[in-house]
This record gives structure tokens, sequence and C-alpha cells, in this order.
């Protein structure tokens, strides 16, 4: 008796049948199934990562969100392992690895526990990856650096009370005070909020031009 491998079953539902009996889609695409592998680095990742999540998260993953706790050691040891800063380069502190290994971190961690799952792509992606695409190389080495081994983590301030997760209909301002800028508004629901060091904020310099982007009003 053949089975299907798990996750497969709900995939293959959504092929037309006319279609897998006509073209013999279904037998090669069990055929591309069978052909993907992981390279041996990112398996020994998945392991690592894998272990990690049963020892130190698995157990108290429960008590974390019943409790409203944030798991600083578990968070300290992962910036050990190079899981929050997966993607930046090593000359910043990060473990330079690509996207397939974060993915790989990512599933692993919130298998053993969601919202730790939360905590470090919150760090990965929307605080240090707009700094890694779009920082200057100072700001790079201030606002990436100290947040890459566990003992910083950086936040993501778009969602506002009265606009939720509108970057256009944002009411929160930057206004340029000298060589500082001057933010006036409110965010809400920041995950990371209460305990990060920094944060990506989003702002504007100009209303009226909502989900424009110029180079004027970008900074």
């Amino acid at each position: 008796m053949h089975r299907t491998p798990a996750g497969m079953g709900s995939l293959l539902w959504r092929i037309p049948r006319a279609m897998t009996v006509r073209s013999g889609c279904l037998r090669r695409l069990y055929t591309v199934y069978q052909m993907v592998e992981l390279p041996e680095t990112h398996k020994l990742l998945r392991d690592t990562c894998r272990g990690f999540a049963e020892k130190e998260l698995t157990p108290v993953a429960a008590q974390l969100d019943r409790e409203h706790k944030f798991p600083a050691e578990q968070i300290k040891k992962m910036g050990e392992l190079g899981l929050m800063a997966m993607d930046v380069p090593e000359k910043y502190g990060g473990a330079g690895l690509d996207y397939l290994a974060y993915a790989i971190a990512m599933e692993e961690i919130s298998r053993g526990c969601a919202s730790t799952g939360v905590i470090m792509s919150v760090n990965n992606s929307l605080y240090l990856g707009p700094i890694l695409k779009f920082g200057s190389e100072e700001q790079k080495n201030n606002w990436i650096t100290p947040f890459t081994d566990g003992n910083k983590i950086g936040c993501f301030g778009l969602s506002e009370p009265g606009n939720g997760s509108d970057a256009g209909a944002a009411s929160t301002t930057a206004k340029l005070d000298g060589d500082h800028w001057i933010l006036n508004g409110t965010k809400a629901w920041i995950t990371n909020g209460w305990d990060a060091s920094a944060a990506i904020v989003f702002a504007t310099t100009d209303k009226s031009l909502k989900h424009k982007v110029t180079k004027r009003n970008m900074y």
C-alpha cells in the first residue's frame, strides 16, 4: 500500500483530476518530491535547530505563552547559534547563510515554540533586513552588529491604532530638526516592542504622498 508523504495529500487534492490522468502530472509530481534533498550543511542546521527546540523550547512553550514571558535565556542561546541574524554577512556578526537555511531554522524553532519563532523572524527580517538592504555602512555597524548575538533585539514599528498595518495611511510623522528627526505618533501591536533596544519606525514626512515614495521623503 502506497502512502502519501505528509502534506502531499492536500497538495495533490488541488490538482485537477483530468490533468493528472491525461498528462501523467501525478507521477511526475511524486518523482520531483522524492528527488528533493537538502544539502548536507542544511541537514546539519535542521538537526541542530530541531534538537535545540526539543530541549530548550518545547518544555517551556506553554508556560511562556500562559505567563506572557519573554524567552530571554533562549534568545541568547539562539544568538550564539547564529539564529538571530541568519542572512547577515559574517563581517557584521551574522551567520552569512541563505534563505533556505533561514526557512529551515524558522520551521524547526517554531515547531518548538511558535512565539519564539516570531521573535526570531522579526529580528531577522523586519529589523535587521531593512538596515542591511538600505542602511549606510555606519548604520550597519551601529545597528546590526550589536543585534546579532541575542543580547539585543530589534522591532518593527508599522502598525497604528487607527490604521492597522496600512503604511500609506500612517499618521505618525517625522520632522527634521537640525541633524535629528522628531517622531510624533502612536504605534501598537509591535512584536518585540517591550524588550527591543532599537526599532525600525514607519513615519511620513508628507501625508499627501500616502503610498508614494520619493527620495525626498525616504530616510
